[in-house]
This record gives structure tokens, C-alpha cells and sequence, in this order.
């Protein structure tokens, strides 16, 4: 049936299987009663608030895809969907306006698919493209997404649908990003002071006041500052929910409730546009901020406005790294099965295996890269502090899930320290200090110190592991150990790690059993990891609660360990309904650009870098300075491979030097047996005084031998 009152950028009709500029003349397909637009440019008369726009859009995805057709749906409600195929274009009994032509090229046959974006247009802007009269593009809080249509009519037509449906509005020109720094100068003021012959100390009196007054408005645009980064978070898990309601098995029903709840939090908080792009720059860097990957279930559209922060500006004057050194040599890649074979019968633990089989950071380092997330913590304090120790503890255990986010995809083991090796990391724009040492060898011991913003952690840990042929399995030995300025103590033990597919396959890791976090005042913690199966098609499961001193649940705590952490209070079955009500504790931060094997995070990247000025500051015992771990980061393997043979050759001198006598310089037992820093590390850094550490990473000499076989 055709409409007598056509809008000029309705659809081609069903039977016509042509697509673009040379298609005839549109007309307006519906479900329902017929809907009134009116001419090109004016706004559109009808009451959309009963009507559904529906129809084919171009995306751009990435250079090597290009642009592709995806189905766009624009609801009554104000929320813009996509999918890769044909969804129900409507609920019963409203109307569906179809714009351009419904015919995709793309094989019949196929399921509806699951949404796999969602815009949300009463808190989006959009800009015309100057260039293109086909093309068009949505700004999100968090992304961009550039689309084009097969004619200019038809961009016409949506663009009026989008305004009318979800008050869309043009965007005018970059926003400016809130900025939690403000300051102010009183320089003005006193100048004018004195020029009316005010005394000096009156004027300081009342530079004073201004100052104080300033500091109270400062302290409430922080917590403005810190509502609107909440806001911006709610409204990034918004446009993730519907990929967490597949992977998680929620239905329709539950899934659209999940939606409006975050809708109704986003229209009561959020009221300003956020971009990320200037509308003067958009044509230049569209594509190459676009990604889309053709993946079912994961799909991004563009780079996130949210960058985890810069980890080595402020007070250090120098930036960090943000990749590992080119590799100068071509890698050999080596068989596992092939060194195995080869040593059957012997004594693993004596066989040398080569670099290839290692990743560029040692065991030592590998402790600190569980503090990435060290910011939970200093939220933890801040809650403890105002009185709030329920949130406290759920920070304190989202740290401690979040330790295991970077192990996603890292196959290669770090390096086995020597005894007496040391690793300092000195952060000052995250406010950690942190210290380890290897403190014995047989057994193989690694104990570490860290103080934070009103805290302080410390642990020795050990691994005993078990080989079943064709997996790995590590069980962590040891307490972890968390301290605040006031006193609260909290403690726990890791779970176990398997590495899978060691012989055939793809190898990973999974981790899994009970994490106990123990607090000696109101709550503590159990959370389970969820061990994989073979089917498991949502692996990674976290899942815990929080009792009180009588056993009470008071909260629980779900999500993945290798992406986010969310908790809701109270007791429940964390049924889709409470998911929807849940609130955001952590996520991860994104993957480096520039990924390598080793797959290291960005964070775990810095570690190993020799900052301007480092080296000459640092004992001769740190494991920057090891040089076979030095050589495999720069890609010399053959290097790397030589060094490695000697230092382990040293490293068998080792267990006679710990028989006679030897012991750590920076940490003794306390009476409970745990090794516990006993200070003075930071202060010979200061001084330069490390006469008392030993060249460790030396050549073997004969008087080293000598000393060993007369002692």
C-alpha cells in the first residue's frame, strides 16, 4: 500500500533491487497507520512517540573491511540499535517506517541477531558531513560512529527521524574537557589592596580567606568531577549491557529492563554532550579512529574516550614508555614437546631451557604488575576513612581479582631471579613505592613491600606446581597482606592457575577455587573463580559476597576476572534483575596498541624500562640491569640465550651460598615466619650507598668458586 502523503526520504519498495543513487523515486513502506512527514528540511509532523524507523545503514568498520550494512532500528523511546542482520523490526501493534531499501545483498535464512550496538539520542549530538551529502555522523560519551546512506535523501530522512525521536541535536563545535585542575592567583588583588593603602597584613589576612573559600569550591568540583567520570561509566557499560546479556544468557525482557534502568540513571544525572573529536577534524581522522571488528559477540566501533592515565608524567618530568624496543634479530620459534623429549628422565630443574620460552620481566616484577590497580586501594582508604568500611572491602576485593587481568594471553614465564636479586618501581603519579627481593632459593621465596596513599602491602610467596602432561598446574603458597593507616587488616591467598594445552592446541590459562579475604573488623569476603570447562562458553566467572561479623550477607560482587567487576548490596541471587542494579567496582584497561607475543599490558611495558637517569640510581642487584632479560626485550636472542646459560650456572651456587649463612639485605622473618621489609632501601638509593650488594649478575670467578667450596 502506498501513502498518499510521501516523506522524500522514504524507502524504495520491496521489489526493487537496486540500491543507490540510480534507484527510483522512494516511497514510505509501514507496519501500521500510515505516518505524515512532511517536505525535505522541515521537521518531521508526525508523533513518533507511537512510530519505529527502521532500515539499512552504512558503517564504516575498518580499512579492511570498509563500509558495511548494518540494520539499524530507531525505537520510540529514543534508543538507536544496530545488528548485522535483520531484527523484529517493532513490539505488536506499533508502526514501523522503513527508510531506504530493505534489501541488504546479504543471504536469507539467517537468525535475528542480537543488537550489537546501542545510542542513546537524548544524550548524543550528530554533524552532517561536509563533504559527503550521503554521510553522517552520532557522537556518544564514548565513541563515534560514522555511517552513510545510498542517497541524500535518505540521510534527510534519518536525520529528521533521529531528531524527532530522541531530541538529537547538532553538534556546534568541539567540547571542551572538564579539567580536575583549577587554580587561581590572588596577584590582582593585592595589588589593588595595596594600591588603596591597605597594610600588609590585612592583605594577607584576606588573601588567606579568598584562599580558603577557593579550596571549599575546588573540593566540590572534584566531586562533580568525580559524579560526571561515574556518569561516563554507567553510560559505558550501557553501551556494552547488550553484549554482557548474550555472553550472560539474559533474555529480551530482562535485557530491555537492563536498558531502561540505565536510561532513567543517564536522563536524571547527565544533561551536556561529550565527544571526542572536534567537528573541524572529523573528516581527517575518521577512519582512522573506526574499528570494528567482525567478531559476533565482541565488537567495538571506535577508540574509547577513556585512556588510563599517563604512567610516568606528573613530578617524574619524563613519559613512560608505551612499547617494548623493536627486536633486532628474527625469533626461532622453539617446541616445547622437543626440549621435553629430549630430557626424559632427567632433572627438569637443572635443563636450561632457552629465552624463547621466557617473557621480558622477572618473577620480582611480575609482583608489582598485581598493583596496576593500585587506585582501588586508595579508594578503599577514602571510604574507610569517611566511614563507609561495606565499600571498603568490595574495593579491597576488586584489587584483588584485578591482579589477574594481565595473565589473559600470556603464555611465556618470567624470569627466575637470583638470590638476593632486587626490583624497585617508584610511581609518583599513581602515589606507590614498591620493593621486592629474592630472599631464598630452595625453597624459591620472592617477598615484597609497598606503601600506597594511607596504605601499605606486603607478602613472601612461593608456587608449588604439578606437570599432568599435557597441563600445568600452579598452587600459590603464601599470604597476602593489606594494612591502612587506621589500623584494618585484611588477608588472603591466591587460587590456582592451570596452563592448558601444553603438547597440542592453543595454550591458556585458566584460574580457579575460593579467595578468602579475611578483615579483623566488620566484614570479609569470599569469592570463587569459576573453573572453565570444555563447553563453557562464558568463561572467566567471578562471583562472592560479603558477611558481616555475625555471618550476615551484606553485598555480593560479580563480573569476569580478565574485565570487570561489578556489586550489588544486599542478599540475591544476582538474577538478571539485580545485574541491572548493579554497580561498576573495576574494569579493565585497554590492551597497548602495538601488542607483541608476550601480549604485556601497558602497564607491565613499563616495567622493565630504563627511565632517563635510572641506571645510575639503581644497586647493581636490580633486575633491569639483568642481561640476558635485557637482551631478550631488545631481541638479541642468541645474547639472551648465552647470558641465560651463565647466570643459571650461578644461580646452581645458589642453594651451598643460602647452607652457609646466606641472607636477604632488606628483609627479615617477623615471629610468624612471613619475610617482612625491614627499611633502609629507599635511603641508601638516596645516598648511593650499596657497598653491602653484591654483583650478582658478575662473572663467575675462580675466587667465588674458591670462597664457596672453603666455606
Amino acid at each position: 500500500m502506498r501513502v498518499k502523503e510521501m516523506h522524500p526520504l522514504c524507502c524504495i519498495t520491496l521489489e526493487s533491487p537496486s540500491i543507490g543513487d540510480g534507484s527510483p523515486e522512494p516511497t514510505l513502506l509501514r507496519t501500521g497507520s500510515a505516518v505524515n512527514f512532511s517536505a525535505i528540511g522541515s521537521d518531521v509532523n508526525a508523533d513518533v512517540s507511537s512510530t519505529s524507523v527502521a532500515g539499512i545503514l552504512y558503517k564504516w568498520t575498518n580499512y579492511g573491511k570498509g563500509w558495511r550494512s548494518r540494520w539499524f532500528t530507531l525505537r520510540n523511546n529514543g534508543v538507536l540499535s544496530y545488528s548485522k542482520t535483520r531484527r523484529p523490526d517493532a513490539p505488536p501493534g506499533n508502526d514501523v517506517v522503513l527508510i531506504g531499501s530493505v534489501v541488504s545483498g546479504r543471504r536469507s535464512g539467517r537468525k535475528p541477531g542480537k543488537s550489537v550496538g546501542i545510542v542513546h539520542l537524548k544524550i548524543s549530538s550528530f554533524r552532517e558531513s561536509k563533504s559527503d551529502d550521503r554521510r553522517f555522523y552520532i557522537f556518544t560519551a564514548t565513541k563515534t560512529l560514522h555511517l552513510r546512506t545510498n542517497t541524500k535523501r535518505e540521510r534527510v530522512g534519518w536525520i529528521q527521524a533521529l531528531i524527532s525521536a530522541g531530541s538529537l541535536r547538532p553538534q556546534n563545535g568541539s567540547i571542551p574537557h572538564l579539567t580536575r585542575d583549577l587554580s587561581i592567583s590572588t596577584e590582582r588583588l593585592k595589588k589593588r589592596l595595596i594600591e588603596e593603602g591597605i597594610g600588609e597584613g590585612l592583605v594577607k589576612d584576606c588573601e588567606q580567606i579568598m584562599l580558603s573559600e577557593f579550596s571549599g569550591i575546588q573540593g566540590q568540583f572534584q566531586l562533580l568531577c568525580e559524579d560526571r567520570s561515574n556518569l561516563l561509566d554507567t553510560l559505558r557499560q550501557l553501551e556494552a549491557a547488550n553484549i554482557e546479556a548474550e555472553v550472560s544468557g539474559v533474555n529480551d525482557g530482562e535485557y530491555q529492563l537492563m536498558k531502561n534502568e540505565y536510561m532513567n540513571l543517564a536522563r536524571g544525572k547527565y544533561s551536556e554532550q561529550s565527544t571526542t573529536e572536534s567537528s573541524d577534524d572529523i573528516e581527517k581522522q575518521e577512519f582512522e579512529e573506526a574499528s570494528d571488528e567482525e567478531a559476533e559477540i565482541h565488537f567495538f566501533d571506535t577508540m574509547e574516550s577513556f585512556s588510563e592515565p599517563d604512567l610516568g608524567s606528573g613530578s617524574t618530568g619524563f613519559q613512560r614508555r608505551k612499547k617494548l624496543p623493536d627486536p633486532i634479530e628474527k625469533e626461532k620459534g622453539v617446541s616445547l614437546w622437543s626440549m621435553i623429549k629430549d630430557n626424559i628422565g632427567k632433572d627438569l630443574t637443572r635443563v636450561c631451557l632457552p629465552v624463547y620460552f621466557n617473557e621480558p620481566i622477572s618473577s620480582l616484577q611480575k609482583c608489582f604488575e598485581d598493583l596496576e590497580y593500585s587506585y582501588l586501594l586508595d579508594q578503599a582508604y577514602e571510604h574507610g576513612k569517611a566511614g563507609n568500611s561495606l565499600l571498603r572491602i568490595l574495593n579491597v576485593a576488586a584489587f584483588a581479582v584485578s591482579g589477574y587481568a594481565s595473565s589473559e594471553g600470556r603464555h611465556c614465564k618470567p624470569f627466575n631471579p637470583l638470590l638476593g636479586e632486587t626490583y624497585e618501581a617508584d610511581y609518583p603519579d599513581k602515589g606507590i613505592r614498591f620493593f621486592s627481593e629474592k630472599v631464598s632459593h630452595h625453597p624459591t621465596l620472592i617477598a615484597c613491600h609497598c606503601e600506597g596513599k594511607g596504605w601499605k602491602f606486603w607478602c613472601d610467596t612461593n608456587i608449588k606446581s604439578k606437570f599432568w602432561g599435557r597441563s600445568i598446574q600452579l598452587d600459590p603458597v603464601g599470604t597476602l597482606n593489606l594494612e591502612f593507616d587506621d589500623g584494618e587488616i585484611f588477608q588472603w591467598s591466591k587460587v590456582t592457575t592451570s596452563i592448558y594445552n601444553l603438547i597440542l592446541g592453543n595454550i591458556y590459562c585458566d584460574h580457579h577455587g575460593t579467595m578468602q579475604i579475611q578483615g579483623n573488623r566488620q566484614h570479609s569476603c569470599k569469592v570463587k573463580f569459576k573453573e572453565q570447562s570444555i563447553l563453557d562458553r562464558n568463561p572467566h566467572q567471578v562471583h562472592g559476597f560479603v558477611e558481616d561479623v555475625s555471618g550476615k550477607k551484606v553485598a555480593q560482587i560479580f563480573g569476569k576476572w580478565d574485565d570487570s567487576i561489578y556489586y550489588i548490596n544486599g542478599e540475591g541471587n544476582i538474577n538478571s534483575k539485580d545485574r541491572s542494579e548493579a554497580s561498576l567496582l573495576w574494569k579493565r584497561n585497554k590492551p597497548p596498541p602495538d601488542l607483541t607475543r608476550y601480549n604485556l599490558t601497558s602497564f607491565a611495558i613499563t616495567m622493565n624500562e630504563l627511565t632517563p637517569g635510572l641506571k645510575e640510581k639503581l644497586p647493581r642487584t636490580d633486575s633491569r640491569l639483568r642481561p640476558d632479560q635485557r637482551h631478550l626485550e631488545n631481541g638479541e636472542y642468541d645474547k639472551a640465550n648465552v647470558e641465560k646459560l651463565r647466570l643459571e650456572t650461578r644461580q646452581r651456587m645458589s642453594r651451598k651460598m643460602q647452607e652457609h649463612g646466606w641472607k636477604p639485605r632488606w628483609f627479615e622473618k617477623d615471629g610468624e615466619g612471613t619475610f617482612r621489609y625491614v627499611g633502609g632501601y629507599w635511603e641508601a638509593r638516596q645516598q648511593g650507598k650499596w657497598d653491602e650488594c653484591p654483583n650478582i649478575f658478575g662473572e663467575i670467578t675462580q675466587d667465588l668458586i674458591t670462597s664457596l667450596e672453603d666455606s
